[in-house]
């Protein structure tokens, strides 16, 4: 007897909260929104490359892996030096042997002024003594470019990032031999990202030279910033279809290449019926909202629901007149109808 009291007095106090806290709703309107052309894109990455290398060797250090954030001339692979090494003290050796031997060709030359001036040597003597130090000084530079070149390749044994960005793909392992364009990684700069769409060829007209764009990824019921729409200027032969970019905004946190999305094109205005996405009570196949009468009393309803907008509405297909209120927390209002 006592639970049943605490029970009664329970509903009554739940029922006198709801009296005093109705359920917050929304009007069913009739409002003039953008009319769309949706269609399926791809998210790329506007900065995206493939690190090959430059030098052969053995792999001796991998630093990154795949999904690792990298800063840009950051090392993210080590090629093993030693050939390397051996080119460089080469090249300073035959530098070393080429300087000694301007030198050698100078003080000939010299030399040989000094002694064609007291007539002890023809000028052919002369003419030879400054072509020999002519080869020697051509010989020096031939030999300190073959030197930078060595340091040069010496330092491709230390792979670095060109930009900032996430490695997507490692294609080598530590001690695998590796020659000159082998690839080695792969990444993309998460901070500019675009859309890809082929949108057919008698579409194009209907989305303009300088469309609009809105991008929905359905799966995270998220819509994008879009900075800028470009249409390329030529057609696939196969499909018939043009490419369409839409880039994002800078750093649009948690999208990926790859990624599907929804690209909406802008093509006119039209009238739809619209409630709020946070009305909408989803239980497996069922969806219905809370439909608050003039005595504030929420009513299950089932309806049939078209596209949502980026403004955080829903399109009603069937279910719904306009002027209607809906509630906009159907949970609490499911709870103040079982009770």
């Amino acid at each position: 007897m006592k639970r049943r009291i605490a029970s009664l007095i329970g509903l009554s106090f739940m029922a006198s909260v709801y009296a005093v806290e109705p359920a917050a709703t929304a009007a069913v309107q009739l409002r003039e929104v953008e009319q769309t052309y949706s269609i399926d894109g791809v998210v790329e990455a506007t900065r995206q490359a493939t690190v090959s290398a430059q030098i052969s060797g053995r792999v001796k250090a991998v630093m990154f892996d795949v999904g690792d954030h990298v800063s840009k001339g950051q090392v993210i692979l080590r090629i093993d030096e030693s050939e390397a090494n051996q080119a460089v003290a080469g090249s300073k050796a035959q530098v070393a042997q080429a300087q000694a031997a301007l030198a050698n060709a100078k003080l000939n030359y010299e030399r040989s002024q000094q002694m064609l001036e007291q007539k002890f040597i023809s000028q052919a003597a002369l003419d030879k003594a400054r072509a020999d130090y002519d080869m020697a000084v051509a010989q020096a530079k031939a030999s300190a470019a073959g030197a930078q070149q060595s340091a040069l390749a010496h330092s491709y044994t230390s792979v670095v990032a060109p930009y900032a960005g996430v490695v997507s793909a490692r294609m080598v392992e530590m001690g695998e031999m590796v020659s000159v364009g082998k690839p080695l990684m792969t990444g993309f700069d998460p901070s500019e990202l675009r859309i890809i769409a082929n949108v057919p060829q008698y579409k194009l007209a209907e989305i303009g030279a300088k469309p609009m764009a809105k991008v929905e990824v359905p799966e995270l019921h998220r819509w994008l910033k879009v900075a800028s729409v470009s249409v390329q200027p030529s057609a696939d032969v196969r499909t018939h279809s043009t490419q369409v970019r839409v880039n994002l905004s800078i750093n649009e946190k948690g999208v990926y290449p790859g990624m599907f999305v929804r690209t909406h094109f802008v093509v006119g205005k039209e009238q739809k019926l619209l409630i709020p996405v946070t009305a909408v009570l989803r239980r497996s196949e069922v969806v219905a909202v809370y439909v608050v009468d003039d005595k504030g009393l929420p009513r299950l309803r089932q309806v049939r629901l078209g596209e949502a907008t980026d403004k955080g509405d829903v399109e009603v297909l069937a279910g719904l007149t306009a002027g209607e209120r809906v509630a906009t927390d159907p949970i609490k209002a499911g709870m103040a109808v079982s009770k």
